[in-house]
């Protein structure tokens, strides 16, 4: 019978391998060359780790993985394998079990879309994302920086582009507090992000968010739920793989309280193709790496990584990982020989295994153990014999899968998009705002200017007309004058007539009178 502090290994000539519970949080590390088991040992630490209660996130880089959801089956072709094993390593009682699936996937294809803000991502690891230089990154910080000041949210790739934009437009007025920014520099990030929405990453970026707390569940028998991460299409885009699974290992050092060593780990995480973190990486992302291992421990996580050559983990990183498998390295070139020795030299010695020599001869689903015991210490590295996974070992049917999908204790919480107002409608609007008063500007100035040009015509007008006026008055016409002539004339007749009944008229009283 298994104990319930800790989980069964295998077993091999130095006995029966098992990792604590309660040091589990001190990470771990499996390595070996492809083909070699470690998978069959992620399967199998997977499974005890959930049937302690403990929530497992892990990545499924070959599809393979996702088989943890259904149980084993007597049919399978490697039925007779996996119980002769079980038999030989002494495992009583093994028998075939599934385990609590949640299936995940960036794209949302293959389960829940896993999405995280422009914003919550960060500055540093979206540069990281993008492959930007120094001066790159300055600008990028920039953007980050006064989007922040401004109320501005950064959710998806469109808010970003949009605030690169705005940068690019008010960099005169930035560069006097913030620094230079140029419009090529604006320009070359442009087309960075383009290129990662090429690949899909604008799924990645939007709401709702994550919440860490659904990848920390049980079921209702008290198992831990197994988050699986499709990731074969992922992984054709490795930068963006690897920066997916640092982000999240950063949500989890900034979210998770402070519990010390706990009994069990809170949450154990499992980073497969770990060389990829750490391929290109400048050193300040390095630095944030092995700060979070170092000290994520103290929230009750556990990591371990998973890759094929132990020397792909940079020594502060690998200083951290006290619990280590190691299936077997090939001696093929210079390189396989250096890695076989830093390999063997990161073990506790024991006087009966030769780990340079055994290393190499580590048949599939047999390998070197090292775990912490009771004190912390590490134990004397053992040749052990693998445990069989309870679950199937190979992919799902599709059908299979979304069987499951469909009864995930998430329901459907992560499958709609939702688009709320942030960077990119704000600042839209500004510029249609700003568009409008400047036409509306610009037809006020245009009916005043026609205004007053209509007013300057209408004065033209009569000035020309007074003038007109003038100018036949100084010079009448010939018709003019015979007008006045004959004007002149008229009067003076009528002028002699009245004159002459006037005389008349005085006349003729006179001779009345007398």
């Amino acid at each position: 019978m298994e104990q319930t502090d800790r989980i069964f290994l295998g077993a091999g000539g130095g006995g029966p391998q098992s990792l604590l519970l309660k040091l589990a949080n001190r990470h771990g590390l499996i390595a070996g060359a492809t083909g070699t088991g470690k998978t069959v040992t992620l399967q199998g630490l997977a499974e005890g780790f959930s049937k302690a209660g403990v929530p497992v996130f892990m990545a499924d880089v070959k599809g393979d993985l996702a088989g943890m959801a259904m149980a084993g089956s007597p049919t399978a072709p490697n039925h007779d394998k996996l119980v002769s094993r079980a038999q030989e390593i002494g495992l009583a009682g093994y028998a075939y079990a599934d385990n609590p699936v949640i299936f995940w996937d960036l794209y949302g294809q293959q389960g829940h879309p896993i999405r995280t803000t422009v914003t919550e991502m960060g500055s540093l690891l979206l540069a990281r994302l993008m492959g930007l230089n120094e001066t790159q990154e300055g600008v990028l910080s920039i953007a980050f920086r006064i989007a922040d000041e401004q109320g501005l949210l950064l959710l998806n790739l469109d808010d970003l582009q949009s605030m690169l934009a705005f940068c690019a437009d008010k960099a005169s007025e930035i560069a006097a507090t913030y620094g230079n920014v140029t419009r090529p520099t604006v320009g070359a990030i442009q087309r960075q992000l383009l290129q990662l929405e090429s690949q899909g990453a604008e799924m990645f970026f939007g709401e709702p968010a994550l919440e860490i707390a659904d990848f920390m569940r049980v079921d209702e028998t008290g198992r831990g739920m197994v988050s699986i991460l499709a990731a074969d299409r992922l992984m054709q885009s490795p930068r963006l793989y690897a920066t997916f699974l640092l982000w999240l290992l950063s949500e989890l050092f900034e979210d998770l309280p402070e519990v010390g060593d706990p009994e069990k780990p809170k949450l154990v995480f499992f980073f497969d193709e770990a060389h990829l973190l750490f391929d290109d990486a400048p050193k300040a992302l390095t630095d944030k790496i092995e700060q979070v291992v170092r000290l994520i421990r103290s929230k009750g996580v556990g990591v371990y990584f998973v890759t094929q050559n132990p020397i792909d983990i940079p020594e502060d990183v690998a200083g951290q990982l006290g619990n280590r498998v190691q299936h077997a390295l090939r001696a093929f070139t210079p390189k396989d020989e250096r890695a076989i020795k830093a390999a063997a030299e990161t073990f506790r010695t024991n006087p009966n295994v030769n780990v340079q020599t055994v290393i190499t001869e580590l048949k599939t689903g047999e390998a070197l153990v090292s775990v912490l015991d009771e004190k912390g210490a590490p134990t004397p590295v053992e040749r052990t014999l693998i445990r069989p996974p309870c679950s199937r070992l190979g992919p799902l049917t599709a059908e299979e899968r979304n069987i499951i999908r469909s009864t995930s204790p998430v329901g459907t919480k992560y499958d709609a998009t939702v688009d709320r107002e942030s960077a990119h409608e704000i600042l839209k609007g500004r510029a249609e705002q700003a568009a409008s008063a400047a036409a509306e500007a610009q037809a006020a100035e245009d009916a005043a200017k026609a205004q007053a040009a209509a007013q300057k015509e209408a004065d033209r007008q009569r000035r020309e007309v007074e003038r007109a006026e003038r100018e036949r008055r100084r010079n009448p016409s010939f018709g003019e004058q015979m007008m006045n002539q004959v004007g002149r004339t008229v009067q003076r007749q009528v002028v002699n007539r009245v004159a002459t009944s006037l005389v008349r008229g005085l006349l003729g009283g006179l001779f009345r009178g007398r």
